[in-house]
């Protein structure tokens, strides 16, 4: 036995190093190509589908994305356009309220108008220096002042344009009168005078005008 085993040993130590390497590895490189198996026809064909697939569905959900982005700016302009009409009817709503309480009294101020008027009539007819007609003069005179100065209260303001400029958009001509001490297109006379309310014209002045003689 001892014989035996001394024949291998001797066989052993004749082999080099580097044939013993090169066996291993050998044997390695055999068993690794045992292992690792070439893809089937069928397999790369499924594995190709399923790239296919996932590359489509890919697309698909960009498309989808691209969909939803779209129809949130849609959403986002209709909200900020349901906004600003919103905000112009608040304004507009502010704006008939605010006008609706500055010329509530316009219709009334027109019917009230006409009293002004033959109260300044009967003014300019009494004659003063009679002491019958002076008392009546002055209650005429004293509720005349209180019209005018309710009017002012109420935001009404008188136009007696005597000597201004004629205004077409104020004062309505009645008839023009050659005079060459003013210049033309001046009022030289007011037949009736007109009234303004909060700025807006009631009433225009019916005035005589001058022209050039």
């Amino acid at each position: 036995m001892a014989r035996e085993r001394s024949e291998e040993d001797q066989i052993t130590e004749g082999v080099q190093p580097e044939a013993l390497a090169d066996e291993h590895l050998a044997e390695t490189d055999e068993a690794a190509s045992a292992e690792i198996e070439d893809p089937s026809t069928a397999e790369r064909r499924q594995a190709e589908e399923t790239l296919l697939e996932e590359a489509e569905s890919a697309d698909a959900l960009h498309d989808e994305i691209i969909k939803l982005q779209e129809q949130l700016a849609v959403q986002k302009d209709l909200a900020l356009r349901a906004q600003a009409e919103g905000q112009n009817a608040r304004r507009r709503a502010q704006q008939d309220v605010e006008r609706a309480r500055k010329f509530a009294v316009e219709k009334l101020l027109q019917d009230l108008l006409p009293v002004v008027d033959n109260l300044e009539r009967a003014l300019a007819t009494i004659d003063t220096e009679d002491k019958t007609s002076k008392a009546l003069a002055e209650g005429i005179a004293l509720t005349h002042k209180s019209f005018t100065d309710t009017l002012v209260k109420n935001s009404v303001e008188v136009v007696d344009p005597v000597g201004e400029p004629f205004d077409p958009e104020l004062h309505q001509a009645m008839t023009q009168i050659p005079n060459g001490d003013v210049e033309p297109n001046t009022v030289l006379e007011v037949f009736q005078k007109g009234y303004r309310l909060n700025g807006r014209l009631v009433r225009p002045a019916m005035v005589v005008v001058s022209k050039a003689p």
